[in-house]
């Protein structure tokens, strides 16, 4: 029987004694050019830019290379499709990324996975090691992703010990700029920071990406829009010899004050009534030292969030972008504050507002809030109107830094190992305003996660006028989720919100 596949990359080989039929995968014919070869490798040595038969060299922002096409049989390419589509994916989802993930590939015994790992693993592995002289162990890390719509991984450098190459070979179908999905590759800042989007690389169909893991190679891949197109790739490293990795530039620390003079009329101003009685601060604080966290609905007046609300949809206030885009991204009000925005701002840093917290969660976070540690005849909350320090009284001030901050699609912020609050008690404010119809499949919520644990503590999620408080330890990390594509139908049907607000504060004892 003559098959239909060409001797050049489907090539059934016959001879198995078990009858089964094995797979012959080869690269483009123009890699194995040695002019072309020479030419590339002469290229990548230089740092040149330029097009050589099938690759495409740029060293801008980093060094990196388009192979197309990449296998010499589309054919092959089919095939090897749908033994990818029949695998296991498994969705995984963190604050870097969404997306679905096959097993490692290094194992699998399907012909046309196989085949495509024996020409990667040697093959390929040899030709890239050829043009960068750079010795590439065979070990190799592969697996195979699906990105469906709002799937999207935020930008990181790749950066782990050994991980030398880069590389992602796309299996998609006919793709677009509109349908997202593209290899962004950011370039630095004067801070060693990546900065903005230098170039888009669109996904297509037989077309190899790689490029150097290095300290400056951050990327990412920016949210798949068409929700009905899947951008299926098989990616993964070469290994060698990393390169020497300078020190990062640290963030600087939040600024820090102790609480501002108020006495407690500024509570009955702002606060609902209702979390105002010594009763009901026992009961809330008996709940928060069991949980570590609550949520107190309606937390303002009704009058005074309408009036912070209209003043954030109606008023010009002076927005600032924070970065950078490896650890967070999202607007940070500054400068002056329309006034009723001013005075929310001085209600969460007052005296008041510390006691306040004081009894709604057990914290020592002013000089009258009851000792827990010292004492257990359960005296209860402090009268938030009692009188001045005494002498001898601790010398550690309690302190808050905090800012009111912008969300809507596209922003997120991330975990990262130079977090500078990262290992402190402290206990995390959040109040949300503009939350209209949002829903937790927009993401924008804030997740809570133990050190070197996937497993999600807890979710607070943006609702209108709640006070969400949360006491994390030393182990315990925070990010906001990605918002993604779907918030833009919010949006749309409300032209008055545009994502939502929060005021994000830190309380420290």
């Amino acid at each position: 029987m003559t098959s239909k596949r060409g001797t050049a990359a489907g090539t059934e080989c016959s001879g198995n004694k078990k009858g089964k039929r094995e797979y012959k995968a080869e690269l483009s014919g123009l890699l194995a050019d040695q002019t072309c070869r020479d030419s590339v490798k002469q290229a990548w040595k230089g740092k040149q830019g330029g097009q050589f038969g099938s690759v495409v060299l740029d060293s801008v922002p980093f060094p990196h290379g388009v192979i197309h096409p990449f296998i010499h049989n589309s054919e092959f390419l089919e095939e090897l499709k749908e033994e990818l589509l029949n695998l296991n994916f498994l969705p995984k989802s963190n604050d870097l990324y969404q997306f679905k993930q096959s097993e490692d590939l290094k194992n699998r015994r399907e012909p046309h996975i196989k085949a495509l790992r024996q020409v990667l693993f040697e093959d390929f592995r040899q030709w890239l090691s050829n043009i960068t002289n750079v010795e590439l162990e065979k070990t190799v890390d592969v697996s195979c992703a699906q990105y469906g719509y709002t799937d999207a991984l935020l930008c990181h450098d790749d950066e782990l010990e050994g991980r030398r190459f880069a590389f992602i070979l796309y299996l998609v179908p006919e793709w677009s700029k509109s349908d997202g999905g593209s290899l962004d590759l950011y370039g630095m800042d004067d801070n060693g920071q990546p900065g903005p989007i230098v170039k888009s690389l669109i996904p297509r169909w037989n077309s190899l990406v790689f490029f150097e893991v290095s300290p400056v190679s951050f990327h990412q891949v920016s949210e798949v829009l068409g929700d009905e197109k899947c951008r299926l790739s098989v990616s993964g490293w070469f290994h060698g010899c990393s390169l020497e990795r300078p020190l990062r530039c640290l963030d600087p620390l939040p600024v820090r004050s102790p609480h501002i003079p108020h006495d407690d009329q500024i509570l009955y101003e702002w606060i609902n009534p209702a979390y105002l009685s010594l009763e009901s601060q026992a009961q809330i604080q008996e709940e928060f030292e069991e949980r570590s966290e609550i949520l107190l609905k309606d937390f303002l007046k009704a009058e005074k969030f309408q009036a912070v609300c209209a003043a954030l949809e109606t008023q010009s206030i002076t927005l600032e972008k924070c970065g950078p885009p490896n650890k967070r991204c999202y607007e940070r009000a500054h400068g002056d504050f329309p006034a009723v925005i001013g005075s929310c701002m001085e209600l969460l840093r007052s005296e008041a507002f510390f006691l306040l917290l004081s009894n709604l969660t057990g914290l020592k976070l002013h000089f009258l809030a009851s000792n827990n540690e010292e004492s257990d005849e359960g005296e209860g909350p402090s009268e938030p109107n009692a009188g001045v320090p005494q002498q001898g009284a601790s010398s550690e001030v309690p302190s808050c830094s905090g800012e009111l901050r912008h969300w809507q699609h596209s922003y997120y912020t991330m975990i990262h190992d130079l977090d500078p609050e990262r290992h402190e008690f402290a206990l995390d404010l959040l109040l949300f305003c503009g939350c209209d119809d949002w829903e937790a499949e927009y993401g924008g919520f804030t997740s809570y996660i133990a050190k070197e644990e996937d497993e999600e503590l807890l979710s607070v999620y943006p609702e209108n006028n709640c006070l969400a408080l949360v006491y994390r330890d030393k182990e315990t990390m925070r990010f906001v989720k990605h918002i993604n594509h779907k918030s833009q139908q919010r949006d749309a049907n409300s032209p008055k919100h545009k994502g939502f607000w929060d005021f994000a504060f830190v309380y420290y004892e």
